[in-house]
């Protein structure tokens, strides 16, 4: 990708890893996700005196599915997510069955926010979002220790003032 100051984006890994802790904030998201659809499931089975062989079915393939979603999900998306910045471009890698990688250039940037949801503020994380003049919509660079995402929203905050452009 050709830059318009003449330097040319690569697309490539990026350098540093989100926070370990994410591991542990998507296994609560997953596991949070797989009780919302097996608690009515088992409530179902427990209330119809003779539950009918599907019920049974469904309530097991649930229960094994979520297991296993919750176990290899977040190790999985651990491995994967990348990010990393540099005075051109912000670069990241995010997914686990469906990989994104994407570079967004510093002089395409509009805005840079931070979200913390309830299971990200026990866990002292946050996500960092930057919207950029695309049409693939905002990049997010999610699992970041809340200090890490501070620093990194001034420092992309200063570059992006310091970069020529209109951002659109």
């Amino acid at each position: 990708m050709r830059h318009p100051c003449g330097v040319t984006l690569q697309l490539r890994t990026p350098r540093h890893q989100v926070s370990p802790k994410s591991v542990l904030l998507w296994t609560m998201q997953a596991a949070l996700f797989w009780l919302v659809l097996f608690v009515p499931q088992l409530v179902v089975f427990l209330v119809v005196n003779e539950p009918p062989t599907w019920e049974l079915a469904l309530l097991v393939a649930t229960l094994v599915v979520g297991i296993v979603h919750t176990a290899v999900e977040p190790s999985w998306r651990y491995r994967v997510h990348r990010w990393e910045t540099t005075p051109d471009a912000v670069y990241t890698l995010s997914g686990w069955l469906n990989q994104e990688w994407r570079v967004a250039p510093v002089s395409r940037i509009q805005t840079i926010d931070t979200k913390r949801g309830p299971f990200q503020q026990m866990l002292g994380l946050s996500t960092v979002t930057v919207t950029t003049a695309s049409a693939a919509g905002p990049v997010e660079i999610e699992g970041l220790d809340h200090e890490v995402a501070q620093q990194l929203v001034v420092e992309l905050t200063n570059t992006t003032q310091a970069t020529p452009g209109d951002a659109t």
